[in-house]
């Protein structure tokens, strides 16, 4: 077991440094070391002193005892004369990130400072290496670890607070990453630019109040300080909750072309435009793999997950034959129905009429009304609630710690995690709400500091995990709490899925604690698995209070909620199925220069995952962050492959039946004690057999989602 967990840290060391891993957003997990400067001597160093070494050298037993030579804030800044490099707090010795007080200023001189101190502590323990555990792997960790939390406050404040000095500051001192970077700001700019001002409400008819509360928020921030919901003016921008209620509620046509329009050209032309980047980022990719002996891109991302190309090809196809057909009745379905309503468009429906029939064939079908269910969802009745089942399943309990921990934002909580002894065992932060003019959209948890035995604080205990979780949901409103819609709050049980495998591990070797070390099409088991208990009805239920009267949300509504889980399973599943199949076709058949565009390659795996054709100024990859500047390069099948993960994972909680407490509990807890604890120290596929008992099947994905029963054809 040594060597095989030593052979895991090595990979992970591999991964930190040579294939630094990034955010990805949009409703996923988030890893903090985006586009980091590098360490340039740290995987030489690890390379040659291990693999030179015995096997028995590499599984030397690992000491409790903190080396005194490992660096630390307090040491790196008593090393700078500079008086400004001593009171910088990056360069601190703290628990907890000093959020409230770093500033762009703070950027450059202090990963200066620290790069050198570093960079300092690599020669010396190359010029000293012993290849034995406390000798080597040890301080390798401490220096990553010091260089990983540092990087990580900057990299999260410029996700939650951007501004035009952070920017300039982390370009400046940013050596890797440069291109994934602009690919993110522009992306972030050409959301920003969309500020449309609208005075008729003729032209806003059938938006919902929360949203035309927005919308007149974000007037009076423009100098309109008489704006209302009622009267307007309104100010129509492309963030997420924006976009999405316009999609699905807006009557007037024109307004969702216009926007839907926006939406899927952002970052695609003018000064902003993304295409020469993505070929950039697709050339150097390319020409990476070749130096380093694979074929092609997707090979190389491949070599630290679960699947091969050829096996993620394999799942992609046989899940897009089984949603296809359920995905052409969706659309004959949705032009039946918007034909007996008299609309005009009926048989001409395009992608901007599609959101908005599916809502209205879904109001009409299960009586259920997005916007008037907000009320039944408010944020601290969807946290108690999600804490209550964290605590049923897993023993834990989740107290606020507001005041412990400096915060980057008022609107931030900050929380403690206990065990069933009352000890504490992590932290999180928690940012709720969309802020659009500094904070990137999507939601995503990331690691603040993971657990580690070697940089225990006291020398005996390991030090605590602590995580941060970020959503961007509709914020409150007035005098009423952030009211959410059902999707939002899939969202904030889909990231806290991911906080819990950081922060309930129980591996102490730092480089594989958590989710580290776990390879990546892993890594979203534990995120989509808790999504699974928003349809549980003991679980929803127990959320559903209105938040003015108190009363349940009727037994019919969940009924109907459960009904229309699987409504348009098929048009979704290849809406998922289109972007991983361009992701692998762009890493693996695409040439930069070649005679085929990437928009070439869209329309071509468009063809069999779209029953409508995309438009043909359709630039959705110019904003596809999660490939281009995110951790899913070659990789974005994870998402399905995970999912065939989870539901099974969840089937065993069914299996052992969902209303039986006792044997939920004992199922809970051998989730912890395997998926959620043991970290990258074991293969995945080892992890889940040792809870599953066998290994994964797409059965329950399939049933799940009310796809078993239709015949593949296309």
């Amino acid at each position: 077991m040594a060597r095989h967990i030593s052979i895991r840290i090595y990979h992970s060391l591999f991964r930190e440094v040579e294939h630094t891993r990034s955010r990805a957003r949009l409703c996923s997990f988030s890893s903090k070391y985006d586009s980091a400067p590098p360490l340039p001597s740290l995987f030489s160093i690890l390379h040659n002193s291990i693999t030179s070494s015995s096997s028995s050298s590499v599984s030397v037993s690992v000491s409790v005892s903190s080396l005194s030579a490992a660096p630390s804030m307090a040491t790196t800044s008593a090393t700078a004369s500079d008086d400004s490099i001593h009171s910088n707090p990056l360069l601190q010795d703290f628990d907890f990130p000093p959020f409230d007080v770093v500033e762009a200023k703070h950027v450059r001189p202090g990963v200066r400072s620290l790069l050198k101190k570093l960079e300092d502590d690599l020669v010396e323990l190359e010029r000293t290496v012993e290849p034995s555990w406390p000798n080597l792997v040890e301080p390798l960790e401490k220096i990553v670890d010091r260089y990983n939390v540092v990087w990580g406050v900057i990299s999260h404040l410029k996700s939650v607070k951007d501004s035009p000095d952070l920017r300039s500051a982390v370009e400046e001192v940013q050596e890797l990453g440069r291109l994934s970077q602009k690919f993110e700001e522009n992306v972030l700019d050409a959301t920003k630019r969309l500020d449309k001002f609208i005075t008729d409400k003729k032209e806003i008819e059938g938006l919902p109040a929360t949203t035309l509360g927005l919308a007149a928020q974000r007037a009076v921030s423009k100098g309109h300080e008489d704006a209302t919901a009622e009267d307007g003016p309104w100010v129509i921008t492309l963030d997420v909750p924006s976009y999405l209620s316009i999609m699905k509620h807006a009557r007037n046509r024109t307004l969702r072309e216009e926007v839907y329009h926006a939406y899927v050209t952002r970052a695609s032309n003018g000064d902003l435009d993304n295409a020469s980047i993505i070929d950039q980022l697709l050339k150097l990719r390319l020409e990476k793999a070749k130096l380093l002996g694979y074929n092609n891109y997707a090979e190389l991302s491949m070599a630290t997950k679960m699947a091969t190309v050829e096996k993620a090809e394999k799942l992609l196809e046989k899940l897009r034959s089984a949603s296809w057909d359920a995905a052409v009745q969706d659309v004959e379905e949705l032009r039946t129905f918007a034909k007996k309503q008299g609309a005009l468009e009926a048989d001409d429906l395009n992608h901007w009429d599609i959101n908005f029939w599916s809502e209205r064939l879904r109001e009409s079908k299960f009586d259920i009304n997005e916007e008037e269910l907000r009320p039944y969802f408010s944020l601290p009745k969807v946290m108690n609630s999600l804490f209550n089942l964290a605590k049923m399943l897993f023993g834990i309990e989740i107290e606020p710690a507001d005041g412990l921990a400096p915060v980057w934002n008022n609107d931030v909580k900050f929380y403690c995690v206990k065990d069933s002894s009352g000890s504490p065992i992590a932290y999180f932060y928690f940012d709720p709400y969309s802020r659009p003019a500094e904070k990137q959209g999507g939601a995503w948890m990331g690691e603040v500091v993971a657990r580690s035995r070697a940089l225990s604080r006291n020398g005996t205990s390991a030090r605590l995990p602590v995580a941060n979780m970020v959503c961007n949901q509709t914020p409150p409103v007035g005098n009423k709490p952030s009211l959410m819609t059902f999707l939002e709050v899939e969202t904030v049980f889909h990231e806290f899925g991911h906080a819990l495998q950081h922060m309930l591990t129980k591996q102490d070797e730092g480089l594989v604690a958590g989710f580290r070390g776990i390879e990546w099409d892993a890594v979203e088991l534990p995120s989509q698995f808790m999504e699974n208990w928003c349809y549980h009805r003991d679980t929803l239920m127990s959320i559903a209070k209105h938040y003015e009267t108190g009363e349940s949300l009727p037994e019919g509504i969940y009924l109907k909620l459960l009904a229309a889980r699987t409504f348009r399973a098929g048009s979704q599943f290849l809406r998922q199925i289109r972007f991983a199949s361009v992701d692998l076709e762009l890493h693996t058949k695409y040439v930069p220069g070649g005679s085929e565009s990437i928009y070439d390659i869209d329309r071509r795996v468009s063809e069999k995952t779209h029953v409508i054709p995309p438009l043909p100024e359709d630039r959705f990859l110019c904003s596809f962050s999660h490939i281009f500047a995110g951790g899913y390069a070659a990789g974005y099948y994870s998402y399905k492959w995970a999912e065939v993960l989870s539901a099974d994972a969840f089937s065993a909680f069914e299996d052992a039946g969902l209303d039986d407490i006792k044997a939920v509990k004992e199922t809970g807890n051998k989730f912890r004690e395997t998926i959620l604890a043991l970290g990258g120290g074991k293969a995945p596929l080892e992890v889940f057999v040792a809870f599953r008992g066998r290994e994964p099947s797409p059965e329950a994905l399939l049933r799940h989602n009310g796809l078993l029963s239709v015949t593949p054809s296309a």
